[in-house]
């Protein structure tokens, strides 16, 4: 991934029972990256999204755009 260490935290929003996921917003700026963990698995695989992306999906659920339904 990347030399910088991720700083990984869970939305305050995430309070489901333990199905959340884990970002680290601090690659955004300096490697155009915003990994993803599973929050209860935090040595499993992380998924890399472009921040863009990232930044597109988050407006997306704040729209209720990308709602379930």
């Amino acid at each position: 991934m990347t030399t910088e260490t991720p700083r990984w935290f869970t939305s305050s929003y995430s309070n489901n029972g333990g199905q959340c996921v884990e970002v680290a917003t601090n690659l955004a700026t300096p490697h155009g990256i915003v990994p993803v963990r599973d929050s209860k698995n935090v040595s499993g695989p992380v998924l890399s999204l472009g921040a863009d992306a990232f930044t597109a999906f988050v407006t997306g659920v704040r729209s209720g755009e990308l709602q379930h339904p």
